[in-house]
């Protein structure tokens, strides 16, 4: 959420710069593209090295904030004097540091940006590293967009940040392994949605950190929309529930799609999806049983294995 930050507080009158992940080498913390937003005011938002490095990236920041002027900072560090310097990992990290303003970042492509990223729409943010130049584009990446990887061109001068939109899980059913799973994708940077027409089940109370839709999942799934940057987990091992959803999903590119139940319960379902049309390929997509086979017991240690295995699809694919 740093650009959407960032916009906040330059639109607040505080004042905003953004700092990027251009490079790393060795076992850097963070990856390529990793954003920490920092106000006129100090104030941070996202990281760009896990803590070892952003005092020194918000002192940069407030300095560009003065100037107007972006700044390219490189952090390296030797086993010997690891912790002096702060990269205690060993790792080196580039970082290219924006304000937002005339001569960094114009506030226009910012908005721009927060505005593809709400409407869901993948955006690529080309910069030159002397700061000469700088375009917002939705098409030309299709690679880096599909491997969700930012970087440096082949020239050496300019970097892409890949700005997906948000990763989302949709849940249906809103049951035990959900109330686990929520907290948990929430905290990896999913989005989450719980899906259940049941309302004693799907409440707010009993989902407080996740929006909640009581409607038939394939009504629900047709509403929320299902895209690259979704994941599709059913927990009811209802066909009346389940099936209709798989149906949405499978028609969809959600890139991980896992369906709660036993091996025979699943053979089942396999079975009535082919009835309906479904080919092997499709039916191929599911993990079913849902979640990596880690011997978990119990809600929250499934909600364990499903989260790696969404990881797992998103990362590995």
């Amino acid at each position: 959420n740093a650009p959407e930050h960032a916009l906040r507080w330059h639109e607040a009158g505080s004042g905003a710069a953004l700092a990027t992940v251009i490079e790393t080498w060795g076992s850097a913390p963070r990856r390529v593209g990793a954003q920490l937003a920092v106000s006129g005011g100090g104030e941070m938002e996202g990281s760009v090295s896990g803590g070892c490095v952003e005092g020194a990236v918000v002192v940069e920041a407030l300095e560009a904030l003065e100037d107007g002027k972006p700044r390219l900072l490189e952090y390296g560090v030797s086993d010997g004097d690891a912790f002096a310097v702060g990269l205690a990992c060993g790792g080196t990290i580039r970082i290219l540091v924006e304000p937002i303003g005339p001569d960094g970042m114009p506030a226009k492509l910012l908005r721009e940006l927060v505005q593809a990223r709400a409407d869901r729409q993948p955006r690529a943010y080309e910069v030159r590293l002397d700061g000469t130049g700088r375009a917002l584009v939705a098409e030309g990446h299709e690679d880096r967009f599909r491997a969700d990887k930012s970087g440096i061109e082949e020239d050496g001068e300019t970097f892409v940040a890949i700005h997906n939109p948000p990763l989302r899980l949709v849940l249906v059913g809103a049951v035990h392994i959900a109330q686990s799973l929520v907290p948990m994708a929430r905290i990896a940077g999913f989005d989450p949605v719980v899906v259940d027409p049941r309302e004693a089940f799907g409440s707010q109370q009993r989902f407080p950190d996740a929006r909640v839709v009581n409607d038939w999942p394939d009504a629900a799934l047709e509403e929320i929309g299902v895209d690259t940057r979704t994941a599709v987990v059913l927990l009811t091992h209802d066909p009346k529930l389940d099936d209709p959803a798989l149906h949405i999903a499978l028609r969809s590119r959600a890139f991980y799609i896992g369906a709660l139940g036993s091996t025979r319960t699943h053979a089942s379902r396999v079975q009535r999806l082919e009835k309906a049309g479904f080919g092997a390929a499709d039916i191929a997509r599911i993990a079913g049983p849902v979640g990596l086979d880690i011997g978990a017991a119990g809600p929250a240690e499934i909600a364990v294995s499903i989260l790696a295995q969404m990881i797992q699809a998103l990362r590995k694919p």
